[in-house]
């Protein structure tokens, strides 16, 4: 689905607002995927029309194959490139419902030719910020949240950049079901670190379940792991030594403010 205008209908890089703030507008593209992914208009949400569906989202999985409504647990998956992983999550559990979510056109067009491909229907696919998750879900829609190796951006001056952080938990929060988990993935030892520091200051609407500095230390052997069960970058990391460090967290029943 696409709504390619908004108010007012262009805002170009100078002007446009934030991309966090609340009226914030896509902007046109001249990407080539921007229109392809037209293609794909029920599988795929790109722009402003990620934001049009905010609340309802079980109601777009109503026409997959044996089901007159869903009532699956619904999964988002933070930066899932070309769907490497969620294709094999969705394929595993069709009883349950799966988001997608990436902000370059390419591997979001990818993504929805191979979920078509493989018939895969209980999957949509989102060209959007990640951002604006706030602005795509309403109160306790998510169940499952996942964001494996976000950009760690390592420099000092970058570090305002980065996606975790105690504002963004607190803004995550209300799109959250209560009990729903979070789950994140980093390479970044200093940046796990922060991720750490962040929560420690939202413990009222998040507890640690699992947390870990080395994921895959009892494992006899993590160069055989698979996807879904690592990512690409992932098995990269795996084969050269770097640790996985990985935390659970899970959204407590209490009011986000």
């Amino acid at each position: 689905m696409f709504n390619d205008l908004c108010t007012p209908p262009e805002l170009n890089a100078r002007n446009r607002l934030p991309i966090h703030h609340p009226d914030y507008c896509y902007p046109s593209s001249k990407n080539p995927y921007w229109t392809k992914l037209k293609e794909y208009s029920h599988q795929v949400y790109s722009d402003n029309a990620t934001e049009s569906q905010k609340g309802t989202w079980s109601s777009r999985f109503c026409g997959k194959a044996g089901a007159s409504a869903s009532s699956g647990k619904l999964h988002v998956e933070i930066g899932c490139n070309a769907g490497h992983v969620i294709l094999e999550w969705a394929a595993k559990k069709k009883d349950h419902d799966f988001i997608g979510i990436d902000w370059k056109f390419k591997p979001i067009f990818r993504a929805a030719d191979k979920a078509r491909g493989r018939g895969i229907d209980n999957l949509i696919f989102l060209r959007a910020h990640a951002e604006r998750l706030q602005f795509m879900f309403g109160p306790n829609e998510i169940d499952h949240l996942y964001l494996f190796f976000p950009d760690p951006w390592p420099k000092k001056s970058q570090w305002k950049n980065r996606f975790v952080n105690e504002s963004r938990l607190r803004e995550i929060a209300p799109v959250m079901n209560p009990g729903g988990i979070f789950h994140i993935k980093t390479d970044h030892p200093a940046y796990f670190e922060w991720m750490l520091e962040a929560v420690s200051h939202v413990s009222d609407l998040w507890e640690i379940t699992e947390m870990t500095r080395d994921l895959h230390q009892g494992h006899p052997n993590p160069q055989q792991l698979k996807i879904p069960d690592v990512t690409l970058f992932e098995s990269l990391f795996i084969k050269d030594g770097i640790k996985i460090q990985s935390i659970k967290l899970k959204r407590l029943n209490t009011k986000a403010t």
